[in-house]
């Protein structure tokens, strides 16, 4: 009896799951950047955008070792590409507030 109730719970949220809507992104194909072939595209959903993208920049410039302008300019792009132009705003900001607050980048 308990494997009938299983089954019957697993179909219900089987039909719940067919009805929902599942967000996925992927970088453009044109991406070269080292961090290109590893790198995981996520959905957030923020109350503090500006924080966040910051966060996630500075995230990603250590643990891929950005060291140039060119890099640098291949991580803007991926952020602008993978997200809607309501955000894009926060991205310059949070890059323009990152690159203000490096000593040196060659």
């Amino acid at each position: 009896m308990e494997n009938a109730e299983k089954q019957s719970q697993r179909k219900k949220n089987l039909k719940k799951w067919s009805t929902r809507i599942s967000f996925s992104a992927s970088l453009p194909e044109d991406v070269s950047g080292d961090f290109a072939a590893d790198s995981i595209c996520v959905v957030k959903y923020s109350d503090d955008p500006f924080s966040d993208i910051r966060e996630s920049i500075s995230e990603m410039i250590q643990s891929v070792g950005i060291r140039d302008w060119e890099e640098m300019e291949e991580l803007v792009y991926c952020y602008i590409a993978l997200n809607s132009p309501e955000v894009h705003q926060f991205i310059e900001d949070a890059f323009l507030s990152l690159c203000s607050s490096v000593e040196h980048i060659d």
